[in-house]
């Protein structure tokens, strides 16, 4: 790790490197959901932004990226829900993260609020668009299986870059 690198400057650096890793992500793999939606991986790259950048910049991270792809993917409609909820989703994970000790354990539990949270976010804006909140219930599976595969996903990922030292110094916070 260079020491004369702000480290102002790599945070930012990094959070946009997440940001476009998440948005990449969000739209590499998209299996189409029964409500018209569709599971991607973004929400394991909002998780591991949260937990090897923290709360702030995680939440820049994981808001912008999957916002983004929102956006290019023609959902445009969920760009302000999603930035909203996916920041909040982040900060969650990134506050349960440390509040736990930043364990195997912790990264688990982190996801699965952080998870739940998700799915309250988007039923209540999906109640919100389609005028109903008991319509809007059809949408809680699909982004309950997306939450838990990504706090699956996202404890295994940070398991294993804990492993690297190169990682560890590069994102003390993991």
């Amino acid at each position: 790790m260079d020491k004369n690198v702000n480290p102002r400057t790599r945070a930012l650096v990094m959070t946009a490197l997440l940001a476009a890793l998440g948005c990449a992500a969000t739209l590499a793999v998209r299996v189409p959901s029964p409500t018209g939606g569709y599971l991607n991986l973004g929400d394991t790259v909002v998780l591991l932004g949260a937990f090897l950048l923290g709360g702030a910049y995680g939440a820049a991270a994981g808001a912008l990226g999957p916002a983004l792809a929102d956006l290019i993917g023609g959902y445009a409609v969920y760009v302000p829900a999603t930035f909203v909820i996916k920041a909040l989703m982040a900060l969650t994970a990134s506050a349960v993260y440390r509040a736990l000790g930043r364990r195997a354990a912790a990264s688990i539990a982190a996801g699965v609020l952080a998870g739940l949270w998700m799915t309250l976010g988007y039923w209540l804006y999906d109640g919100l668009l389609a005028r109903s909140l008991g319509g809007a219930l059809a949408g809680v599976p699909s982004n309950l299986v997306q939450a838990a595969a990504s706090a699956a996903a996202a404890a295994a990922l940070a398991a294993a870059l804990r492993r690297v030292r190169a990682v560890r110094e590069l994102f003390p916070k993991l």
